[in-house]
C-alpha cells in the first residue's frame, strides 16, 4: 500500500424520501426529515473530507436534493455525474460505474439506493475492514447512512483486485 494507491469512496443512501400520491418513484422530492438528514449527513462528509474529486449521483429527485441539501453540489473540487446508471442498480453494476472513475480522482463520492448501494458496501467490505462499523452497517443501512471504503489500488480495479475495507459507517441523525 502506498499513499499514490490509495483512494476513498462515500457512500451515501439518499435521504428520507416523500411518498406523494401519483407522483413516480423516481420523482418522488424528499420529506422534511429527509431535508434535516442529508444536512446532517452533508455537514458529516464536510467535516472529514475537503478534498472531493468526484460526486456519482443517480437521476431521481431524492437523491439530486440530497446531494444539493447537504451542499455536495456546490464543492468546487467535485463535478457532480448524474447518472441513470445508479437508478434501479445492482452492485455489480455501481462497480462497473466506480471503475469507469479517472485515475487522478482520489475522493468519490456516489449518492444512490437500497437495495445496490448496501450490496455494494457489503460486496467491498473487504478483509482489514472496522469490525464495528461493519457491524452496524450489517444491521441496517437507512436513509442518509454513510459507508466509507479505503481503496488500495485503481479505480478499474474495484472489486477485481483492489483492496477494499470499511473503514466507518455512520448514520449522521443518530
Amino acid at each position: 500500500m502506498t499513499a499514490e494507491s490509495l483512494r476513498t469512496l462515500i457512500l451515501v443512501r439518499h435521504a428520507k424520501s416523500a411518498y406523494p400520491p401519483g407522483v413516480a418513484d423516481h420523482e418522488r422530492p424528499l420529506a422534511a426529515r429527509g431535508e434535516r438528514e442529508a444536512a446532517l449527513a452533508g455537514a458529516w462528509v464536510a467535516e472529514r473530507w475537503t478534498g472531493i474529486d468526484r460526486i456519482l449521483c443517480s437521476t431521481a429527485e431524492r437523491t439530486r436534493q440530497t446531494a444539493a441539501v447537504a451542499g455536495l453540489t456546490a464543492v468546487p473540487s467535485a463535478p457532480v455525474t448524474y447518472t441513470d446508471d445508479i437508478y434501479d442498480a445492482y452492485p455489480d453494476e455501481l462497480e462497473d460505474l466506480i471503475r469507469t472513475v479517472d485515475p487522478a480522482e482520489r475522493t468519490v463520492v456516489l449518492i444512490g439506493h437500497a437495495p445496490g448501494l448496501p450490496g455494494l458496501a457489503e460486496d467491498l467490505a473487504g478483509s482489514g475492514s472496522d469490525e464495528a462499523a461493519l457491524s452496524r452497517m450489517r444491521s441496517k443501512f437507512p436513509t442518509s447512512a454513510i459507508a466509507v471504503l479505503s481503496v488500495d489500488g485503481g479505480w478499474a480495479e474495484v472489486g477485481r483486485g483492489a483492496t477494499t475495507a470499511l473503514v466507518d459507517f455512520v448514520v449522521p441523525r443518530s
